[in-house]
């Protein structure tokens, strides 16, 4: 019979962070959080955020160990001021992390496409701390992340209204 071992190299996976907002006064330091979990040199090309004036966007598209992605999160998260999200992938899903100053961060285990899976201890946490159908609804929000995913959204269409106009010209 053959010996199971774990792999002696960490898998490598595929991540995308996208920083949707960060205060001038940061980005620098942004720059060298991401440096240190990644282990490479990296200059961020930083583009003004127009939905929140004094602040700037980013987006990064990177290769690493697994974890790399938690571990992004968990230095972003201690600047208050960033709205951010990071998503790691592998040939058989990943996770996603969103953080926004107002809700704080939200993980997620993610499929190849991208979406949110739902694990029964998830729904079984919910089910017994809820009594009524707008709790069970609201605490099935919380595991998907829906709040959070609404308040990044009008981010994300930030770079969607850019392109008709950039091809007006």
């Amino acid at each position: 019979m053959e010996r199971l071992t774990t792999p002696s190299k960490p898998s490598q996976v595929r991540g995308f962070l996208t920083i949707h907002s960060a205060p001038s006064a940061l980005r620098h330091h942004i720059d060298w959080a991401i440096q240190g979990v990644l282990g490479n040199w990296i200059k961020l090309s930083w583009n003004p955020q127009p939905l929140l004036p004094g602040t700037f966007r980013t987006q990064l598209e990177f290769r690493g160990a697994q974890g790399a992605a938690a571990e992004i999160a968990s230095s972003l998260r201690s600047w208050h001021y960033l709205n951010f999200e990071v998503i790691e992938s592998n040939e058989i899903g990943g996770e996603l992390f969103r953080f926004t100053p107002e809700l704080g961060i939200h993980r997620a285990i993610i499929d190849l496409s991208g979406a949110v899976l739902v694990n029964e201890n998830q729904l079984s946490a919910v089910l017994a701390k809820t009594f009524d159908e707008e709790s069970i609804r609201q605490g099935i929000a919380d595991i998907m992340g829906t709040s959070w995913e609404l308040e990044l959204e009008r981010f994300r269409s930030v770079g969607l209204q850019e392109v008709p106009r950039l091809r007006a010209i």
